[in-house]
């Protein structure tokens, strides 16, 4: 399977990779090519994210050998890769929340001058320099903690751009970004391949992988099933590839009824700390045996929604009401207790604690459960991790296992699963299919229908037009904060929802929103 082309940067020789006593990589050749987009794809827990590690010098191989401009190197640690100008943008974001964007970027790397240390008016003045190439308005002082997830997707990219890598790794770089967003960094990535830097890119999203890439490598279970260059190929070739078979169709109905009013929000206020509201006097309800689809462009106040409805904000105001009463207490906690649950979209650190085993995380928020007494029954408590694993199709070979050992996609079904486990009437839902192939993305759309049958009340957040056409019974738009339209999903068209998407923003933006969405 050969693949004619450009120089080779770096070659992964007949690569394994073992875990406990299972391959994560079997026998892998992957070449990475200067001045060229090498996609890699393939489902989640195919192999992918292990490779990379191997080369960003996080994981070393257990056979096989890496080959950088054709000698053999070794990478004990990710200092050594980086010697050897290797970068890499992580899928899950690793930053310092409690850092201003400049001290994340150069972390580790910190510009000193003498004596004095830390230099950090020229960290600053290098970060601005990174966020304006990346056409961002992010303050380089500002605290980490305090961006949404698109845009800490920024400093990351930032923080490998200042490395100045000659092979840049990008794993899954636009999972959280605005098309906008997208653009940019694709005008920056065709700029660093001018430049001769060879970039190794991961992506879950088909049709940006044909735009962007040169050549293609697919992974399945830890094999290369199939390379060539991307002139030759297209999503149903890389489909097949990837599961064996086309595409999963996620679409089709698990035949439901929809029962009564289970969850209303009622004129919903959520002020901003800049003056204006991130959620103005939003209305809207879901039933029993519902799927409610909120879309809207990025900063349209979705998530800031999710999280009024689930306590999390102090300073909204309006009321909630399950079941036909209002629940009144700001506490995320007893709104748990009473049958909301809410899947984050940051899973990594919102949804999980990495260092804990499947099986606590699982029951995690939930574990009054499974007391009696002061003591909790552990077979109960197995009982239930079992039959979860089951029931959502976690690939699990241990679940005394760290989660962090897990592919995405089953990360998030074990976030989902700890929300289920809680009992809820109605589970809301922000970006459930964020950062996961093809293959996880169907399994996770049949549990939100397989839920809907058995009469749960669902509400998710996305920003795929696909998906919230394909999933829904209703969609609400959002734009600047407002519900800008409701409609019945016999009704919905593309035209519709993009338009109601960026209304609000003026006539160029409503024009550029309509071109990019339904581009996308």
């Amino acid at each position: 399977m050969s693949v004619e082309g450009g120089e080779i940067a770096l070659t992964l020789d007949d690569v394994s990779k073992a875990y406990a006593g299972t391959l994560a990589v079997r026998q892998a050749t992957f070449h990475v090519r200067k001045g060229a987009v090498n996609v890699l794809v393939g489902e989640n827990g195919a192999g992918k994210s292990t490779l990379m590690k191997i080369i960003a010098g996080v994981e070393q191989p257990t056979l096989g050998r890496i080959l950088l401009d054709g000698k053999p190197v070794r990478f004990p640690t990710v200092a050594d890769a980086v010697s050897q100008g290797i970068g890499m943008v992580f899928q899950e974001l690793n930053l310092f929340g409690n850092l201003s964007v400049a001290e994340n970027i150069f972390a580790g790397r910190e510009l000193v001058r003498g004596p004095r240390g830390i230099d950090h008016r020229e960290q600053q003045r290098r970060a601005g320099e990174l966020m304006a190439r990346l056409q961002s308005r992010i303050d380089p002082s500002a605290p980490v903690e305090d961006l949404r997830v698109g845009q800490q997707q920024l400093v990351e990219i930032a923080k490998a751009m200042s490395q100045k890598a000659r092979i840049l790794i990008m794993d899954e770089p636009t999972s959280a970004l605005s098309a906008a967003e997208v653009e940019v960094l694709f005008r920056v990535i065709a700029d660093l391949k001018r430049q001769g830097v060879a970039i190794v890119y991961i992506s879950h999203r088909l049709e940006e992988l044909i735009r962007i890439g040169d050549y293609i490598t697919v992974l399945r279970d830890g094999r290369v099933t199939g390379q060539d260059t991307i002139r030759n190929v297209d999503t149903h070739w890389i489909v097949r590839q990837m599961i064996g078979r086309d595409a999963k169709d996620f679409a089709k109905d698990v035949g439901h009824r929809i029962g009564e009013i289970v969850l209303k929000a009622d004129n919903i206020v959520l002020p901003r700390m800049t003056g204006d509201l991130a959620v103005d006097h939003v209305s809207l309800d879901v039933r029993a045996g519902e799927v409610l689809g909120i879309y809207g462009l990025m900063g349209a106040g979705r998530s800031e929604l999710l999280d009024c409805i689930m306590g999390r904000q102090r300073l909204a105001a309006g009321t909630v009401s399950l079941c036909g009463k209002s629940i009144n207490e700001l506490d995320t906690t007893d709104r748990i207790g009473r049958g909301i649950a809410l899947i984050p979209e940051d899973r990594q650190r919102e949804g999980q604690v990495g260092i804990m085993s499947i099986a606590e995380n699982l029951t995690m928020a939930s574990l009054k459960r499974f007391v009696r007494g002061i003591h909790i029954v552990r077979r109960a408590e197995r009982d239930a991790v079992t039959e979860t694993v089951k029931d959502l199709t976690i690939k699990v070979v241990d679940p005394r296992l760290p989660v962090s050992s897990l592919s995405g996609g089953n990360q998030q079904k074990v976030v989902i699963g700890k929300a289920l486990l809680t009992g809820p009437k109605v589970l809301l839902m922000d970006e459930p299919s964020r950062g996961i192939d093809v293959g996880a993305k169907a399994d996770v759309f049949r549990i939100m229908r397989k839920l809907a049958a058995e009469g749960l009340g669902i509400i998710f957040v996305t920003s795929d037009l696909e998906e919230v056409m394909a999933l829904s019974d209703r969609i609400a738009v959002m734009s600047n904060g407002k519900v800008t339209a409701m409609l019945d999903r016999k009704e919905a068209t593309e035209a519709k929802i993009v338009a109601a998407a960026a209304a609000g923003h003026g006539p160029a933006r409503v024009s550029q929103s309509l071109s990019e969405e339904v581009s996308a």
